[in-house]
């Protein structure tokens, strides 16, 4: 990936990926005297590649294998460039004297790490949802933002953050989504998280919550209903079972406790008082039963 970059004194600016292919045009025809030679240059110190009046081409050793070169329109394609490839790059057309045709500024740089978004806590109610989310890459670089429906801002009032190797983080909103962009001059790289689904997964969680203690109470007052059911039962047929029963006879007291008195029932009905009055025909009571044998046999 190339980025081109045009300054005040015609010098453009490029920047390269690291492995990436850089490719170079010239910025004004070239025409060649029999005398002329034309060159692309590094840094005014070294060649990269030569071409001679007769169409001759010459690539420097260190380029061979690296380098195309057209002869139709003098372009220049280095391939897998290196950060050692950075430099000040110049196409001349030299002779009776030099006159440049492009110059640029080279600059080789890495992609951009990984980035992501993480979601440190949602609040959420019927009229919005606020969250505040980490943008983070692996060069420990972080920053904090916090989001509503419209906004992004970072912690102090940013929406991005410059980083020293020329790279930014930036956090944003799009189409009801939070985008965290990780991007320099030649790679980007972006985490998204959708609001829609983080709000609504946290209202659900919540709904859930409230229903499980809902079924949790009806649960606890549905045992607790059910426990005094059994045990008034226990009570009302233990004491069913010990009125049927009655209380034990050899025991003198009943199922209370209480002593029980128990009375003759021939207890209160007359009694007779037999008088004997002793005569002379009234035999002794040592003879009586003598004396009703004797009578019983005068009447037979």
């Amino acid at each position: 990936m190339c980025i081109l970059f045009t300054g005040s004194s015609a010098v453009t600016t490029v920047f390269v990926q690291k492995g990436k292919n850089l490719h170079l045009d010239v910025n004004k025809p070239v025409v060649l005297g029999k005398d002329d030679e034309f060159s692309w240059r590094v840094s005014d110190t070294h060649n990269v590649v030569r071409l001679f009046p007769d169409n001759t081409t010459r690539i420097v050793d260190p380029y061979k294998g690296r380098v195309e070169f057209s002869v139709q329109n003098h372009s220049l394609l280095l391939k897998n460039v290196q950060h050692n490839d950075s430099g000040d790059y110049i196409a001349l057309i030299t002779g009776d004297k030099n006159q440049p045709v492009a110059k640029y500024k080279v600059i080789i740089k890495d992609p951009v790490s990984p980035v992501q978004l993480s979601v440190n806590s949602v609040s959420n109610s019927r009229e919005s949802c606020n969250l505040t989310v980490t943008c983070s890459t692996e060069d420990s670089l972080i920053s904090t933002f916090r989001c509503d429906n419209q906004t992004c801002n970072q912690e102090g009032g940013e929406q991005s953050e410059v980083t020293t190797s020329g790279s930014s983080l930036r956090v944003y909103l799009l189409n009801d989504s939070i985008i965290c962009n990780h991007s320099n001059q030649v790679s980007w790289t972006r985490d998204i998280k959708e609001i829609r689904l983080l709000c609504s997964a946290t209202a659900g969680e919540t709904e859930r919550t409230g229903t499980n203690l809902g079924i949790a109470a009806g649960i606890g007052i549905g045992v607790a209903v059910l426990f005094c059911i059994v045990l008034g039962c226990l009570i009302i047929y233990h004491k069913c079972f010990r009125n049927q029963s009655g209380p034990n006879q050899n025991d003198p007291e009943d199922a209370s406790g209480r002593s029980l008195n128990f009375t003759n029932p021939m207890a209160g009905l007359p009694t007779a008082t037999v008088q004997s009055t002793e005569t002379e025909n009234t035999p002794k009571p040592e003879t009586v039963a003598g004396g009703i044998k004797g009578q019983e046999k005068d009447k037979e």
